[in-house]
């Protein structure tokens, strides 16, 4: 079975022992008043998610949110699915850039800052979300090698906030369920002064501390009062994580 789009690669933390117990754990990543790096419009911020190995210390990518155009406080669709190893101490790392073109080298665009926790911080943390602010610091780390750069070489300013950063876990559920669904509207009200709106539909999913998580967006339809969106399938437990009741 393909992973959903929404949902970054599953990733191997080392070889530890089969023994640990271990469960599946979702990161939903949020941004607040991050840098804007653009002349005339908003930044276009990507996440990238980094583990630590847990015998050479070395840093390497785990997964990329999604590109959101033009904000400086998104809230990413796309989720990182980990192992949480109950007895190990699992260092994260998130990097923020403000995406310039198609290029998936992350040298081509400007860095936006860093923050960094360990998975038990973030499941720990009240209602298991972390707020952490995001710096860029006297050296920033290669995304390659872990070893330190100067961050200047990023377009950062070494030692400025630049933001915070919102991260969300959650356990996730045996649930295999999938939702297909499709919706339309009708007379929606007209937004745009020299044309028609350019809907789209944007999906929150209900958390168990009573806040509410992005889970899914439509694609947009441009220039109509009347749309139709394309049919979608989505995972139970991206919208309830198979709560049926939530």
């Amino acid at each position: 079975m393909e992973q959903p789009e929404d949902m970054a690669s599953l990733s191997e933390f080392d070889s530890l022992a089969g023994s640990i117990p271990a469960t599946k754990v979702e990161i939903t990543v949020s941004c607040r008043n991050l840098l804007d790096k653009d002349m005339f419009s908003k930044s276009d911020p990507l996440c990238v998610m980094y583990t630590q190995g847990m015998e050479n210390k070395q840093w390497r990518e785990f997964g990329r949110t999604e590109v959101i155009d033009n904000t400086l406080n998104p809230d990413f669709v796309r989720k990182f699915i980990v192992d949480y190893f109950f007895e190990e101490k699992q260092n994260l790392r998130f990097d923020l850039y403000d995406v310039d073109s198609k290029s998936p080298d992350l040298s081509k665009h400007d860095f936006l800052g860093q923050a960094f926790c360990t998975l038990g911080e973030i499941v720990g943390s009240p209602g298991s979300r972390l707020e952490k602010s995001l710096t860029i610091g006297a050296f920033s780390l290669n995304s390659r090698t872990g070893k330190p750069m100067p961050a200047v070489s990023n377009g950062g300013v070494p030692g400025k906030k630049c933001g915070t950063i919102i991260l969300s876990a959650e356990e996730l559920s045996n649930c295999r369920d999938v939702a297909t669904m499709q919706f339309c509207a009708n007379k929606l009200d007209k937004k745009d002064f020299f044309g028609k709106s350019d809907p789209f539909l944007v999906f929150y999913r209900s958390n168990e501390d009573g806040t509410f998580t992005i889970c899914h967006k439509t694609e947009v339809m441009k220039n109509t009062l009347n749309p139709v969106w394309q049919t979608f399938s989505i995972p139970v437990r991206a919208l309830c994580n198979g709560d049926y009741d939530r």
